[in-house]
């Protein structure tokens, strides 16, 4: 989600409180004031207990294994030891942690952020912009417990043991074992109820467009989908929507530029669609579609948000669904919420194909957990087959 959102405008949708255990969070930030602040949101929320605080990131990285935190929250910009340099000893000394970096709303900011997503950060949090007063402040808090509260759940579940191989009893592990935590449940989108599960057949159209809706742990996820699929899309547009700030979607474009081999740039308004060119939608404006004479156009709009996310995905994909029919692809990446699943339900009732990424191979599944909840999939795979699979239906092979 991004801090570009309008004053007034709810930060992050509402939140069910878990069961359990405290989720456990070090931060880590030079500030004392900052330190103060995230350690109150924290602890007034009844979710989170704080093990450690820090001010650099040779003490974050020396007490890690003995405070054993679920999340670090790790400021990049620090005297003695910067994020950056104690990321990887991090994620060294306890590997079983996530790791949300903070920076800010700047091109530096941007650029150090998503080198920290390479090195193995699980997500980015721009800090608020003060200019913005308590406007600000409260949309970064609501992002910080949002996004503590994601990582902090996928940790646990994938840290309890798994069921015993061959156990006879269902959905009950041995004697003595430990109950394994539960699948994350896709978020329950109002008016749309669960499917028996069954995917779709992929349309049997050539795809004329690639739409691409991703939010928390989508720059890692695209940095490897675009190495995967940029030497075959030359004969189709592609269109990206993360949700990003400004300033960080113009580094992301960059990014994929350089992944892919393939030109890609925020898209602008009235821009004709041109095959092989991959748009990306600047943080702060919904991006969609529009067609005049045959040509389709980027439509960039400054209006309200859309599942609480501007740019939002399903404005996107609702379009492409009107304009390309059983011509479009779609592939809903990792990330919060349910923003796309609607979209991609629209794409697929027009015909087109939808794809989304699995549960295990997401940072969090609840985007592509949503569309796939909706029955909107005609594949729900692991990261590393979705770039093959689009390769093979932008080159004609059929499924």
């Amino acid at each position: 989600m991004t801090l570009a959102r309008p004053p007034g405008t709810p930060a992050a949708p509402p939140q069910a409180q878990p069961s359990g255990p405290p989720i456990k969070v070090m931060i880590v930030d030079d500030s004392v004031f900052m330190r103060g602040i995230l350690s109150k949101w924290l602890g007034e929320s009844g979710e989170f207990t704080v093990v450690g605080t820090h001010p650099n990131g040779r003490r974050a990285a020396d007490d890690v294994q003995s405070s054993q935190p679920d999340v670090v929250i790790l400021d990049l910009e620090m005297p003695d030891m910067d994020g950056l340099t104690a990321l990887p000893l991090i994620l060294e000394r306890k590997a079983n942690t996530a790791v949300l970096v903070a920076s800010a709303l700047s091109r530096r900011g941007a650029e150090v952020s998503l080198r920290a997503l390479t090195l193995g950060a699980a997500d980015y949090l721009p800090k608020p912009d003060s200019a913005r007063g308590p406007v600000a402040a409260e949309e970064f808090r609501a992002e910080l417990l949002a996004k503590a509260r994601s990582l902090g759940q996928r940790v646990r579940r994938r840290s309890m043991p798994r069921p015993p191989v061959g156990s006879t009893t269902a959905g009950a592990p041995a004697a003595g074992t430990p109950a394994t935590a539960p699948a994350a449940a896709p978020p329950k989108i109002p008016g749309l109820g669960r499917t028996d599960g069954k995917l779709r057949a992929y349309s049997r159209m050539p795809p004329g467009l690639l739409a691409i809706g991703s939010s928390t742990g989508g720059p890692q996820a695209l940095t490897k989908l675009f190495a995967d699929i940029g030497p075959t899309i030359g004969r189709v547009p592609v269109l990206v929507v993360q949700h990003m700030p400004p300033t960080f979607t113009a580094i992301l474009a960059e990014h994929i530029a350089r992944a892919s081999g393939r030109r890609c740039a925020e898209g602008r308004d009235g821009e004709d669609l041109v095959a092989g060119q991959i748009y990306v939608a600047p943080g702060g404006l919904h991006m969609d579609v529009v067609q005049s004479g045959g040509v389709s156009r980027i439509r960039l709009m400054d209006s309200a948000p859309v599942n609480f996310c501007k740019p939002a995905v399903d404005p996107m994909f609702e379009s492409v669904a009107g304009i390309y029919g059983a011509a479009a692809l779609a592939v809903v990446l990792t990330g919060m919420g349910s923003d796309g699943a609607r979209g991609a339900l629209k794409i697929a009732d027009f015909g087109g194909s939808v794809i989304a990424q699995d549960e295990e191979s997401s940072v969090v599944w609840g985007m592509p957990g949503a569309t796939a909840a909706i029955g909107a999939c005609a594949g729900i795979l692991p990261m590393v087959e979705i770039g093959p699979r689009v390769n093979r239906l932008l080159t004609g092979g059929r499924e």
